[in-house]
């Protein structure tokens, strides 16, 4: 088993090159290759090109690993190791020269289920921005050599953010979770890339995140990051199609997921 460190700079050097890619063909221009769950759920050609640059970066550097990108098929690897990619998380946004857009990019052990992983390392690249955001396990989060740490809360109420599902069938219920967060929130932010969100838990910016329905791509990069900035991270309602994810500082956390929770 690889040390996390050693782990988070191959994430962190992936995920700049993969980023640049990104960006480089966001300035030629977007195709749409499909959509996936719905008509708004899109994937665009960068989307599976830069995912298999990563793929094929990490098979040459760690080849026993196992892979799970959201654009291709799981491999299992032998090594313990599992690579959680999202080549670009936010791609309406990224189609619609939104600038925040990211590549996620994590190593867990313990298979893909978030539930039975553990985060070993993390990398997250917001191409637009030139920011990079990493954690370690027991070394922290970092943006660009300078260590993150959750946000305190304060007697305003809490800068939340979260994000809707693609299906219209699942609005009405997000919006009634919205009605309940609001009870403790100062504001709230929806601004479309799940794992760019998780890293501005971890940075300070946000002060929480909940969403329902994320994929293990979406916040396996995130999750290390808020966890390693001192906040913390759980999931529940796991068995169903939509479980929910609540990030924050301890007390942003607690009081969210108890908000939540009375509601599902």
């Amino acid at each position: 088993m690889s040390a996390p460190q050693e782990l988070v700079e191959l994430a962190a050097e992936l995920a700049r090159e993969a980023g640049e890619l990104a960006r480089r063909r966001r300035a030629e221009g977007v195709h749409l290759a499909a959509t996936k769950s719905s008509l708004a759920d899109i994937v665009t050609d960068a989307d599976r090109e830069v995912e298999e640059l990563i793929r094929g970066r990490l098979r040459d550097a760690r080849p026993a690993d196992g892979f799970f990108g959201e654009e291709s098929d799981a491999e299992t690897g032998e090594s313990g190791v599992t690579w959680i990619v999202d080549p670009i998380d936010g791609t309406v946004n990224y189609a619609y020269g939104i600038p925040s857009y990211c590549v996620s990019i994590a190593a867990v052990e313990g298979g893909t289920n978030p539930d039975e992983w553990r985060a070993l390392a993390g990398a997250i690249f917001a191409p637009a921005l030139g920011e990079l955001f990493t954690a370690a396990r027991g070394e922290g989060s970092w943006l660009d050599g300078r260590r993150l740490q959750v946000s305190e809360p304060t007697g305003a109420g809490a800068l939340l953010a979260t994000g809707f599902g693609y299906d219209p069938a699942t609005h009405e219920g997000d919006l009634a979770t919205v009605r309940r967060a609001m009870t403790m929130a100062r504001d709230l932010r929806r601004a479309g890339a799940a794992a760019l969100d998780l890293a501005y838990v971890a940075a300070g910016r946000l002060d929480g995140f909940f969403e329902r329905g994320l994929k293990p791509w979406d916040l396996a990069a995130g999750s290390l990051l808020v966890s390693e900035a001192g906040g913390s991270v759980s999931r529940f309602d796991v068995d169903t199609e939509r479980p929910m994810l609540v990030a924050g500082s301890a007390p942003v956390h607690d009081r969210l997921t108890m908000l939540l929770r009375e509601q599902s």
